[in-house]
């Protein structure tokens, strides 16, 4: 077992911190708000830090997941940030979606200062994360990321380095990429067969079983039909990541028509006040 220090405890770090304790790791914890991190430790047990640097003094690794590449900057660095209290050799785990750039950034001040750096992206959601069932994708040195993966398996359905430095995060805008085009014509399929006047349930269970079949289909075709839209990823956070799609695919010349359409879809749902609505309420607009 490890000395595990988790820095963010909002909808997926909270229950992914859970399942760290559960598997018999030391964990300390941080989140910006103080009141989350001490009703945590009052759920699960451990220790609240005051600082990021609190958190990381002592820990073997230093798993991350917050909201952006600030976010992400801002409890790293700094006087305060989890490197200034991260031994060498101790490595920082980030499963949070941000810029390719970025994560090499941090990678290079970690090796710089003799510690370790993982990009380790998740996708599954909250459930998946409360359900200890996520995706992880990683990018970074092959031995930092033998020695991390037996502890992300905590909450991990399955974890494979994609390659260096930045390459889990190229795979987690791949994921996003597909997803978006995968809940677009969801949407357009099911806002068709409402107004043709079909049974849309009843057709989902037949087209499911076939080529049309999906994750998306399977998960959220019934609660899509009844209007309802609060199941975990926001559209918020999902334009914040098909932004950064959209600015990777622009740097190395590789074309992305349909996520730059769905991306405009997803803004016209904000405009909706559907902001903190999740990623399936674009068939919002076709209603």
């Amino acid at each position: 077992m490890a000395r595990v220090a988790f820095l963010g405890l909002g909808v997926m770090g909270y229950p992914m911190a859970g399942h760290l304790k559960a598997k018999g790791h030391e964990v300390t914890v941080y989140n910006r708000n103080g009141a989350k991190a001490n009703a945590w430790v009052a759920e699960h047990g451990g220790r609240a830090a005051a600082t990021p640097r609190e958190a990381a003094e002592g820990a073997e690794f230093v798993m991350a997941c917050v909201g952006n590449d600030d976010d992400l900057r801002s409890i790293c660095l700094g006087p305060d940030g989890a490197f200034a209290g991260m031994a060498p050799g101790v490595v920082f785990v980030d499963h949070t979606t941000v810029s390719e750039s970025v994560t090499r950034e941090l990678s290079a001040i970690a090796a710089a200062e003799g510690k370790g750096f993982v990009d380790a992206p998740v996708s599954g959601g909250q459930a998946g994360a409360q359900n200890g069932v996520l995706s992880v994708m990683c990018g970074g040195v092959q031995s930092e990321y033998d020695r991390a993966e037996p502890v992300i398996a905590a909450y991990a359905r399955i974890c494979r380095r994609m390659g260096d430095s930045g390459a889990g995060q190229i795979a987690k805008m791949m994921n996003q990429i597909c997803i978006a085009s995968l809940v677009q014509g969801l949407s357009e399929a099911l806002a068709f067969g409402q107004k043709a006047g079909l049974d849309g349930a009843a057709v989902v269970e037949v087209i499911s079983q076939g080529a049309a079949g999906s994750w998306q289909m399977a998960n959220r075709h019934k609660t899509m039909l009844a209007g309802e839209f609060d199941f975990g990823f926001a559209v918020d956070w999902m334009r914040k990541d098909l932004k950064i799609c959209l600015e990777a695919a622009d740097k190395i010349g590789a074309s992305l028509p349909v996520t730059a359409l769905v991306d405009q879809f997803y803004k016209d749902v904000q405009k909706m006040d559907g902001g903190r609505n999740d990623t399936s309420s674009l068939i919002r607009r076709l209603l």
